[in-house]
């Protein structure tokens, strides 16, 4: 058996009311804290007010919109007099990830440029993050669990990666109640970045028993939770959501993604669609492309089979139909197409040549070529009954 590891939070908590233990903790890791949260958060006023009870000084930091370079370096600027010892991000993905980019860089000097994959050096931090604390309060993107920040560097029109595994937090708290209400759109793209972050793992050239234990639970849990979630406000179900959004970060920051969101970066870099918005498209053509190639390839099938299996059990559907029933599903929940964000077919070549310099393409299950990754965007476009394949037959 080949050597494996895994690399995970500090300490994680997880479960309904897990939030009450934490201004206890985060003061433990220091008094001088930073708040990384939007204002729309509920709980934050709560926890502020927790954290000057227990003789903590608290900077506010209130994200507008996907994390981006221009911000990241406008809040460090404004927290430069502060002393920070400890960062708290408070939120969705957005929120957690400009939130570990400043416990990052917050203690580094020189060119920070150079710490960012693909447009930088990818240099590793020269001196250690400070504490980070994560807190989601959406079901999606993982960041509590993953060693890494994704910033948009609006001059390159790309997003990119802030990455070292010294950025994993210290402290993660997830407790699904503040998930309790999400809206169904923000529910419905969030749960397929959890999902897609479930299933890529597993896929991944890089698996690992250890994350193949955890996707295999939450591919079907996460998908059933969402089914559940797009019908009803149900509280077993936003459970079972934050836990495949939690197991999914763990997964990713060890066994790597696949060509979604080798894409996905890209797309987020020239387009306004939200990022899971984009997972959720790109989730089934790629999984009919990863699939088709392999089989082409004459490569072993088993995991491509036990997906699809899951899949279809999640959805009521046959395997052998399953990927496609996963893109019917997402058509009748209403996820918006992403042309409707600017992604046009003019683009679509562009962005497939620059998706293959992706740290995420390189542990995809099978080299795709720019022309099959065009082919994905394209037929993620099309209007539903239109996507017609030949399929490998499913055990």
């Amino acid at each position: 058996m080949a050597p494996f590891a895994l690399l995970c939070p500090s300490r994680m908590m997880f479960g309904r009311g897990t939030r009450a233990a934490a201004a206890p903790a985060i003061c433990a890791l220091g008094k001088r804290v930073v708040l990384v949260s939007s204002r729309s958060v509920g709980w934050r006023a709560e926890l502020a007010a927790a954290l000057l009870a227990g003789g903590a000084e608290v900077r506010h930091v209130h994200p507008e919109g996907e994390p981006s370079l221009p911000q990241l370096l406008a809040a460090l600027d404004d927290l430069a007099d502060f002393r920070a010892e400890a960062v708290v991000g408070l939120g969705g993905g957005s929120a957690l990830d400009l939130g570990k980019a400043l416990a990052a860089l917050l203690p580094a000097t020189g060119n920070l440029l150079r710490h960012f994959e693909i447009v930088g050096e990818g240099a590793p931090l020269a001196t250690a993050p400070l504490p980070f604390i994560a807190i989601p309060t959406t079901a999606g993107t993982g960041a509590e669990a993953t060693k890494n920040a994704v910033i948009a560097i609006p001059e390159h029109r790309r997003k990119v990666s802030l990455r070292d595994d010294r950025m994993m937090a210290m402290l993660a708290i997830v407790d699904p109640a503040l998930t309790d209400a999400c809206p169904r759109m923000i529910t419905l793209a969030s749960g397929l970045d959890a999902v897609t972050q479930v299933i890529e793992p597993y896929l991944s050239s890089r698996a690992n028993p250890l994350t193949d234990a955890l996707c295999r639970e939450a591919i079907v849990s996460g998908l059933g939770a969402l089914v559940t979630l797009m019908d009803r406000e149900d509280p077993g179900a936003r459970d079972a959501l934050s836990k495949t959004s939690l197991f999914g970060g763990i997964a990713l920051a060890n066994a790597g993604l696949g060509a979604v969101h080798g894409l996905a970066g890209v797309l987020g870099g020239v387009s306004t669609a939200p990022h899971g918005t984009i997972c959720g498209r790109l989730l089934p053509g790629v999984l009919r492309a990863n699939r088709q190639e392999m089989h082409r390839l004459g490569r072993d099938m088993v995991r491509f089979d036990e997906v699809a299996v899951w899949i279809a059990s999640a959805l009521g559907s046959t395997p052998e139909e399953a990927f496609n029933t996963l893109e019917a599903r997402i058509n009748a929940w209403g996820l918006p197409r992403l042309g409707a964000f600017g992604v046009t077919p003019d683009r679509f070549a562009a962005c497939a040549e620059a998706a293959q310099s992706s740290s995420s393409m390189k542990s995809n299950p099978v080299a795709l070529s720019t022309g099959q990754l065009v082919a994905i965007l394209a037929e993620a476009e099309l209007h539903e009954g239109q996507v017609s394949f030949s399929t490998h037959a499913v055990k």
